[in-house]
């Protein structure tokens, strides 16, 4: 069930209550110092009207100056919470998004941009840095509001109104204004992640806006989407001004009155000159923490805003994967009865009645026209997708049974569209995994022909890739893409044209290795290149979702 923002907010909290409480206890410390300092100034007063300079008088300086310290010292540990506070907040964000974006379902990304979906992320440093002030700034001006009303109380009762007036004007303006801002908030950021991702798109097809009047479509939908932040910003705007104009007319008011009152107090010898000077003090204080809170709303603003952003992606389904075990040890056969898929927003069906059954060590091609469903076949086959019904069993364990870790640890899967990562290019193929051998790298490389050029390279294994494989040839990505697959001798082979790229006579030996019966995994391929059939024990044709031939060679 999706919470609400403030529900996000309090249970982030939750996670560092620990830390938040001492942030609180020092406040407290602090707030009570900082209220005590006019206690003493008023002392001090009072002993100079007298005439006295005596050593009390000096003991109180003293005091006073060590409370001074003693606020200093205990903001400073504060400091210190909110600091590793911050570090806290960073490692989990970065981790619950690691642990997460690769296990989201296929469902929750459908028509969703995941790299756009992490940029995200970034609005872990706004909770990082709006929280520590928040707890810093809202904890010292609560406690100083409350400290100084109880304090004010003391000098006179007029003083309780003025506390029952300032909360009241805190809460009206909190409440009349929260959810104006949040909703503005929201679709401020909104905006602000859609020129993100507009420019995302532009730096990733550069070469495309090099023309004049590509460069001017970029600039003028540019312009549309700032235009879009820009509305919704000032549209905040105008809260947080209303807010802050609203505070400048209660300071004048309640500064004004307070003066006159505790003027007219002192004439009446109600109080004192050194109890209207401290009340004055005490007062200046609790207005500037009001002013304090109205100004931080917008921190707070920014915060819930952030988490619900950040809650969007941690509210997706993930896989679960079950507890059970002692599947797909040995030999692997696949069987699917019935089995239908549709994408979420359609009412048809991509497969429809797909009965298959697949035996260890078979070498399947998959062919049929554009659409006709080899594709999604191959990726529910693979556990990237589940059927929407049907049967789909592994070893005769219903597929939802099985734990996907462990079926997807004895196979390998190279999609349509994939690319190497930024790393080396020993990385892309090993993932670093310590059970891989020097002689299984070596043979997996050689297999697919990618020896040649790693060794004209002059760091050899060690180069470095960038993003999406760029300054490789397309050749030598799916080379690199084609090692991984195999270099864990998987017990099935799942590829989406893992040639198309490559030329006839390196396709050739690839796909004569690949196919060799020597080999013992199978191997289901989608490819329009004909010499896959040739070579395959079994031709199954797709078309509109069925299956229409199945033919063994």
């Amino acid at each position: 069930m999706n919470q609400t923002t403030l529900q996000r907010f309090f249970n982030l909290l939750k996670l560092d209550k620990k830390d938040i409480s001492q942030v609180f206890f020092y406040a407290i410390f602090a707030g009570l110092i900082s209220l005590s300092l006019p206690l003493g100034i008023q002392a001090i007063i009072n002993l100079m009207q007298s005439g006295r300079v005596s050593a009390s008088w000096i003991v109180l300086i003293v005091v006073v100056v060590i409370g001074v310290t003693l606020v200093g010292i205990l903001s400073l540990m504060q400091l210190r919470i909110t600091e590793n506070l911050q570090q806290k907040i960073f490692v989990r964000s970065s981790f619950e998004f690691s642990l997460r974006l690769p296990k989201i379902k296929f469902e929750e990304l459908y028509n969703q941009y995941p790299p756009e979906l992490a940029n995200r992320f970034f609005d872990t440093l706004t909770i990082q840095k709006g929280t520590s002030k928040l707890l810093l700034d809202f904890s010292t001006a609560l406690l100083q509001i409350v400290f100084g009303i109880l304090l004010l109380s003391l000098y006179h009762p007029f003083f309780i109104l003025f506390g029952i007036l300032l909360l009241l004007l805190l809460f009206s303006i909190f409440k009349f204004s929260y959810n104006s801002a949040l909703t503005t908030s929201l679709k401020e950021s909104k905006y602000k992640y859609k020129v993100v991702s507009w420019l995302q798109e532009m730096a990733r097809n550069n070469y495309s806006f090099k023309q004049k009047e590509h460069f001017e479509f970029a600039l003028n939908k540019n312009n549309s989407l700032v235009s879009s932040y820009l509305e919704f910003r000032e549209k905040h705007f105008s809260v947080i001004k209303r807010q802050f104009v609203q505070l400048i007319v209660f300071k004048v008011i309640i500064t004004a009155s307070l003066l006159l009152i505790g003027g007219f107090l002192v004439l009446n010898q109600q109080m004192n000159i050194g109890q209207f000077v401290a009340s004055e003090i005490i007062i200046l204080l609790v207005i500037n923490s009001v002013e304090k809170i109205i100004v931080g709303l917008e921190t707070f603003y920014d915060i819930l805003t952030s988490v619900e952003k950040i809650g969007l992606i941690t509210d997706l389904k993930t896989e679960e994967s079950t507890k059970e075990q002692n599947y797909c040890y040995t030999n692997v056969s696949l069987e699917t009865a019935n089995l239908k898929f549709k994408f979420p927003d359609s009412p048809y069906y991509v497969l429809d009645n797909i009965n298959l059954k697949i035996e260890p060590s078979e070498k399947i091609v998959l062919e049929g026209q554009n659409g006709s469903g080899k594709t999604t076949l191959i990726r529910i086959l693979a556990g990237l997708l589940e059927p929407s019904s049907g049967m789909f069993s592994i070893n005769d364990a219903t597929f939802r049974k099985i734990d996907l870790n462990q079926y997807r640890s004895h196979i390998s899967t190279i999609i349509h569209g994939e690319t190497p990562f930024e790393g080396t290019i020993l990385e892309n193929i090993t993932f670093n995994n310590p059970t891989i051998s020097d002689e299984d790298l070596k043979w997996a490389i050689e297999s697919v022909k990618l020896d040649s050029y790693i060794k004209s390279l002059p760091l050899g294994l060690e180069t470095q890739i960038y993003p999406e494989g760029r300054q490789l040839s397309s050749s030598n990505a799916q080379k690199i893409l084609l090692a991984r697959s195999i270099v864990c001798k998987p017990k099935i082979v799942f590829l989406e044209d893992p040639l198309d790229k490559m030329d006839e006579r390196d396709s050739k030996e690839i796909i004569d290795f690949m196919m060799d019966n020597k080999h013992k995994w199978t191997l289901v391929v989608a490819s329009k290149n004909s010499y896959w059939k040739q070579k395959s024990s079994r031709v199954i044709t797709m078309k509109e979702g069925n299956i229409s031939t199945d033919i063994k060679n």
